[in-house]
């Protein structure tokens, strides 16, 4: 047994919950945040057999879309002197950890 902690963001958490539910997965949602952007994410807790963990990383892929976005950047220029510029990052896709189940009770 494998305990599957998927996070997404906030943008593809519906669709992706929707989309376990749909193949006969149980979900935990947690809402979190992400320390770089400081952005809302969907942390999921999934607990499934070994042999569908690829079935749980292949939704969680498809649904969990990469896309850039534009975000404040500030730089100094000596004492007093700061601007603010836009800068294009990549945000979206998914970060999955799997990890073994050593037991395992449903009461």
């Amino acid at each position: 047994m494998k305990l599957i902690l998927a996070i997404v963001s906030s943008d593809d958490g519906a669709i992706v919950s929707s989309e376990l539910t749909k193949a006969g997965f149980s979900v935990t949602k947690l809402a979190t945040t992400g320390g770089f952007l400081m952005s809302g994410n969907t942390t999921f807790l999934i607990g499934t057999d070994d042999d569908k963990v690829d079935t749980v990383m292949d939704i969680v892929g498809t649904y969990s879309k990469k896309r850039k976005q534009m975000v404040p950047s500030s730089a100094s220029y000596g004492v007093g002197m700061c601007t603010s510029f836009p800068v294009e990052v990549t945000v979206g896709g998914a970060t999955i950890f799997v990890l073994d189940v050593e037991k395992f009770e449903k009461l």
